[in-house]
């Protein structure tokens, strides 16, 4: 007990607290800008008094996007620590806004473990804690989202051209974006019913919903059963190296199925504008092309096996159970077609 409490604050005291601090700061700021963007505030930079004043107004943003972030890390942190492995706090990654991009403000935030995984437990505990406890945050967010929607009217503080054309134009105009729903979002929606919930072209312009429906997103790419990746470790600890790469292979068919189709629309539309791809509209809506570019990422740059831990042994019992509840998480979170244009 003596050896474990000494590693542990060992582990604490070797962490570089300004360096964590200062990237925190930043991604603070970088949040709060892009919040502001998002409830359609513009930021004047003529002034740091009002600056400050327009950042401000991405504050829901911000600080929902930060906690489930936050949560998720130190859910991996705190498994590593209690598994005596040296590990490093969150580095939180900010990206200032920029126009040509979708800016969230942050690219999310990291923890690096310095050494080996010592078993098949500490992996399997490490992995699934963070998804878990972030998962827990994005529910209370789209919770939250569903149960305190502004006014009817709180779009047209956003969009007041849509004042002289009746409403949210139905349907949208060619070029809008929008967001996918994921089973969780379909629940709650059949479940609460309200009666102010905006299109999918609007969502990210409540800042509760949008944060939980990114906090899924995240949930969901760390759970895929690829590689090194959380979901990755759950299905190694819980299935082997046989049924990590069984699983592994089959996502990614899933996934290049997935994107296929509208990636292929694309592809002809841009290189052959007088040879239209006769696919049926269905099959191109349910169709997204980033998973493409997800299956090239996980295959070519992080590698779709798992190297063994120190000590491979089965899970049982309550870990299992666990197992199985990231699982379903998986499912409850995951967005076929997460982003497109209309």
């Amino acid at each position: 007990m003596t050896e474990d409490v000494s590693v542990r604050r060992s582990i604490i005291a070797e962490q570089k607290y300004p360096l964590h601090i200062l990237l925190f700061a930043i991604t603070l700021l970088t949040t709060l800008w892009a919040g502001a963007f998002w409830t359609g505030h513009e930021v004047r930079m003529n002034s740091a008094r009002l600056f400050l004043q327009d950042i401000l107004a991405g504050t829901a943003y911000a600080v929902g996007l930060l906690l489930f972030l936050a949560t998720h890390e130190f859910g991996h942190f705190f498994a590593a620590l209690a598994h005596r492995m040296r590990t490093t706090l969150p580095y939180f990654i900010p990206v200032p806004p920029l126009p040509f991009l979708l800016s969230l403000g942050t690219l999310g935030a990291v923890i690096r473990i310095r050494e080996r995984i010592p078993g098949t437990k500490a992996l399997f505990d490490t992995g699934v804690a963070g998804p878990l406890a972030g998962f827990a945050v994005a529910f209370g967010l789209l919770l939250y989202g569903f149960t305190h929607l502004p006014p009817a009217d709180y779009i047209y503080t956003i969009h007041p051209e849509y004042l002289l054309t009746g409403g949210i134009p139905d349907p949208p105009a060619p070029g809008t974006l929008f967001l996918g729903k994921n089973l969780l979002y379909v629940l709650l929606e059949a479940v609460i019913r309200p009666t102010a919930l905006p299109p999918m072209t609007e969502m990210y312009h409540y800042p509760f919903l949008f944060t939980g429906w990114l906090g899924c997103f995240v949930t969901a790419l760390n759970l895929l059963p690829v590689g090194q990746l959380d979901g990755g470790h759950v299905m190694y600890a819980m299935f082997g190296r046989r049924g990590h790469r069984y699983a592994a292979n089959a996502f990614l068919v899933l996934i290049i199925l997935l994107g296929l189709p509208s990636f292929l629309f694309s592809i002809t539309e841009l290189l052959l504008p007088g040879m239209p791809l006769n696919l049926p509209a269905t099959v191109i809506e349910w169709s997204w092309p980033g998973w493409i570019l997800w299956a090239i990422i996980l295959k070519k740059l992080l590698g779709t096996d798992h190297p063994p831990t120190l000590n491979d042994t089965p899970l049982t019992g309550k870990r299992r159970l666990t197992g199985w509840l990231a699982i379903v998480v998986f499912v409850l979170s995951f967005t076929p077609v997460p982003f497109g244009m209309t």
